[in-house]
């Protein structure tokens, strides 16, 4: 059964109802469950679990991948990346998140979100929220990673905000030659352009990708886009 939206939409819509209605937030969640067709909340979080975007593409990411996970703001971008960040976990692997745009706890509540503790994953996970993020900078804080850790970059527009860092291709070819000497999987979360329009295609694509800066975005390896409850994923031609 197909859920109408990601289950992190749904429980931001249980805890409206929560609020509106004066209701105990698990009642909230039973609720929207049964809008779902499950009879209770913790049947739907266990289907969703089994069967998500995320635990499906990230098998068939390999070590040395560039992936870029794009859609406009509030469809779920981050939490996707945080997902495949988490399925990596799963397997016992490390992974880091470097951010320009939100602070350690905006991350940790979005792990939350996902239905993630974060404690649960203390040993393998860490987080950067530096303003001196740069290729450079993530290259150095990885250099001890090993093999398979997963990289999420927060986010590929900003990498080249500050006037000392170099141009934004010059550091996507450095981070796509660190990730394939050492194994890594790097995920850039990135900006689409406003122009998109959903009414001409149900989700975005490479050309949708905003660019403020040149950049060759044959540099990556895989894809992945998003708009409500589509998801596409693709090897980059």
């Amino acid at each position: 059964m197909k859920l109408s939206a990601p289950i992190y939409h749904l429980k931001r819509k249980a805890k409206r109802l929560s609020h509106e209605e004066g209701i105990p937030l698990h009642d909230a969640l039973d609720r929207v469950a049964t809008t779902e067709g499950f009879s209770a909340w913790s049947l739907l979080a266990a289907k969703a679990a089994a069967s998500t975007p995320a635990n499906r593409l990230f098998p068939q990411l390999q070590p040395g991948d560039l992936v870029l996970v794009g859609a406009r703001p509030g469809q779920g971008k981050t939490l996707m990346s945080l997902e495949l960040a988490v399925e990596a976990m799963k397997c016992g692997h490390r992974a880091a998140f470097f951010s320009l745009d939100y602070t350690e706890k905006d991350v940790l509540d979005r792990m939350r979100a996902i239905g993630v503790e974060p404690a649960q994953f203390d040993k393998l996970f860490e987080i950067d929220c530096s303003d001196a993020i740069s290729a450079d900078y993530v290259v150095k804080q990885m250099a001890s990673a090993p093999q398979g850790t997963v990289v999420v970059i927060d986010y590929l527009q900003l990498l080249d905000q500050r006037r000392e860092n170099p141009d934004l291709t010059v550091q996507v070819r450095a981070l796509k030659s660190f990730a394939r000497d050492k194994g890594l999987v790097v995920v850039f979360i990135s900006q689409i352009d406003r122009s998109y329009d959903p009414m001409v295609k149900p989700c975005p694509d490479i050309s949708d990708v905003r660019l403020p800066n040149p950049l060759d975005l044959k540099l990556f390896d895989k894809t992945c886009f998003i708009n409500n409850a589509e998801v596409q994923f693709r090897a980059a031609s």
